[in-house]
């Protein structure tokens, strides 16, 4: 088959020692800025560009109910390296400011922060409070005048259902007081999933519906309640489900290559870490069980099939670390390399260290015994997890407001299990299941 290749961002990266990178100073806040028309003109031609080829076609409802120029909140699901063109092509020549991680600004000798900026992107930290993000939202929606997108589950989707929300999103809607619209795309994950190494299904066609899910009106007569559970709703896709519905087939023999990093733990005999996904199927190293992955996303064993829908597979794997965190076993004990990010000018690499990860929460240290650096568990309710991180590592990332923290395990360590604990240690403890961790 054709086989092609994602061009994924790459990004500055520096060595330096742990104590200088410390002392660099940190950039200071600034507003974000409305984009102006060369530059919404200039992507508008960019995106119909990488657009090509992807069959890409949308449909709108309920746009009459809003102003064409109304300040809005813009949702929209995280799938794939496309999701940003695929919003420009639907809300062009609306202006809007976006919402992206700030690891996105660094490089060119902060070169990329003034492009970032001047295409209206708003930096944030994923999974960290920001109150700071909020109020640049609403600098936006109220001088600006600007609409804002923002991808609420921070992270891409690694099963092809919906990332974990922040908790009581509806608060957030009453505060900003303005239209809310959802944008759901189609195929994009399935032509492009993050564990595939990077190649792109080339059959799949991408498509997407942009859905006004709130207007003013209706946002001041909800309540937060209500507001949460209908921005829930609209996270509730599957991918593979809506593959097999509408029949489509990814034929490619290369469409299990990084399956394991999903699918990391044996259905059959339990062992971790001994999955290989490889062509078009996953084998346990263990216990030699296969499955093939199917051109329509199934899952098909030689024997019995015990689970053959992916997202089913990943919500055991979800149940069985949840089990582990109530049990006490719950453990993730490796030697790491460690890089930070304090500023837009370089990831800086600055040595080895250890990360434990139990029901206490984070714990990093290294860097010549100069780093000592702990997360509780109920202070974030999802992971930074990502899988070959602009091209270096899978990595795991913690943090807070001034410095995050991204290790690259030395053991292949399967970040989606780590995420995934992350979230059910969360959820435990706000559910009081487990004993509160003190600083």
């Amino acid at each position: 088959m054709n086989q092609e290749r994602n061009g994924y961002m790459k990004t500055t990266v520096k060595k330096m020692d742990y104590e200088s990178v410390m002392a660099l100073p940190r950039p200071q806040r600034k507003n974000p800025r409305r984009i102006n028309l060369f530059w919404r003109l200039l992507i508008r031609f960019l995106t119909a560009f990488v657009m090509m080829g992807t069959g890409f076609k949308y449909e709108t409802e309920g746009f009459e109910k809003i102003g064409k120029d109304e300040p809005c909140l813009i949702l929209m699901n995280h799938t794939c390296f496309q999701d940003m063109e695929v919003a420009h092509r639907i809300l062009f020549p609306r202006c809007f400011n976006i919402v992206c991680s700030n690891d996105g600004f660094i490089g060119f000798f902060g070169l990329m922060e003034w492009v970032m900026r001047s295409i209206g992107c708003i930096p944030t930290q994923k999974f960290v409070s920001d109150v700071s993000l909020i109020r640049d939202m609403e600098y936006c929606f109220k001088t600006l005048k600007t609409s804002v997108l923002m991808y609420p589950e921070a992270c891409y989707s690694f099963d092809g259902t919906a990332t974990t929300l922040p908790r009581k999103m509806g608060i957030l809607l009453k505060k900003f007081d303005v239209p809310v619209i959802m944008i759901e795309s189609f195929g994009a994950f399935n032509r492009n999933p993050l564990y595939n190494e990077l190649q792109i299904r080339k059959n799949v066609p991408i498509t997407a519906k942009a859905t006004v899910l709130y207007t003013r009106e209706e946002i001041r007569e909800k309540s937060v309640r209500e507001l949460t559970e209908g921005v829930e709703n609209a996270f509730g896709f599957d991918y593979f489900r809506w593959q097999k519905e509408q029949g489509i087939e990814t034929p490619q023999s290369f469409r299990a290559d990084g399956l394991h990093r999903i699918l990391y733990k044996c259905v059959d005999c339990g062992a971790e870490g001994q999955m290989m996904g490889k062509g078009t199927g996953i084998t346990c190293s263990c216990c030699g069980s296969h499955h093939e992955l199917t051109p329509l996303g199934e899952l098909k064993a030689c024997g019995e099939t015990k689970i053959s829908h992916i997202p089913d597979y990943y919500q055991w794997e979800r149940e069985q670390v949840r089990q582990e965190i109530l049990d006490g076993t719950y453990l993730l004990d490796c030697d790491v390399d460690i890089a930070v990010q304090v500023d837009y000018k370089a990831i800086y690499k600055v040595g080895e260290g250890h990360l434990i990860h139990n029901n206490a929460g984070f714990t990093l240290t290294g860097c010549d015994g100069k780093l000592h650096y702990t997360q509780l568990p109920q202070v974030c309710y999802s992971l930074y997890a990502d899988y070959y991180w602009y091209e270096i590592a899978d990595v795991i990332c913690i943090g807070d407001t001034d410095i995050h923290y991204f290790c690259f395990p030395k053991n292949a360590a399967p970040v989606a299990k780590i995420r995934l604990a992350t979230e059910e240690m969360y959820k435990l403890f706000k559910e009081k299941k487990l004993p509160p961790v003190k600083e």
